[in-house]
């Protein structure tokens, strides 16, 4: 086989190889990681014998689905807003899972609901922010540490 032929083939199949990874971006190029929309958080206080209550709602975006929404909220003097917040840290059991509910082709609208008493309340003042993390059903994940800010008085 002569030279020119050799690397006729290996320019042929260089492109066909580009080509190849091309479409294949282009294919994952449509399933996007999770995204969060219109994400805000309620805090009352607890009243006398009344307890108070804490929601976080947010909607989320994913291509494939969603699979989990996990919810933290946190004092902003915490140790987290020092060192940060990690996937591994909100996918951890201890973190409590919002409700989602179907609102629209790939969003679901997830809610996050607490009571919170008195004893609570009193050590906790100050401003607080929710972290939140979405997993879609393809395994990709969004972390967003300040999701919402709310002020416990």
């Amino acid at each position: 086989m002569s030279r020119r032929t050799v690397l006729a083939l290996s320019v042929t199949a260089g492109v066909v190889v580009l080509g190849g990874v091309g479409a294949f971006a282009f294919a994952s190029a449509g399933d996007q990681a999770p995204a969060f929309e219109h994400s805000s958080a309620r805090y009352t206080a607890p009243a006398g014998d009344q307890d108070g209550s804490f929601t976080f709602t947010t909607d989320v975006t994913a291509d494939s689905g969603v699979k989990s929404v996990k919810v933290l909220p946190w004092p902003a003097d915490s140790a987290f807003a020092k060192k940060g917040l990690t996937e591994k840290e909100m996918a951890a059991p201890e973190v409590e899972s919002a409700s989602c509910k179907p609102a629209g082709d790939e969003t679901v609208r997830c809610t996050y609901s607490s009571e919170i008493t008195g004893a609570e309340s009193a050590p906790s003042r100050g401003t607080w922010y929710v972290s939140v993390l979405a997993t879609a059903k393809d395994g990709t994940t969004t972390l967003e540490t300040k999701a919402a800010e709310f002020a416990v008085k």
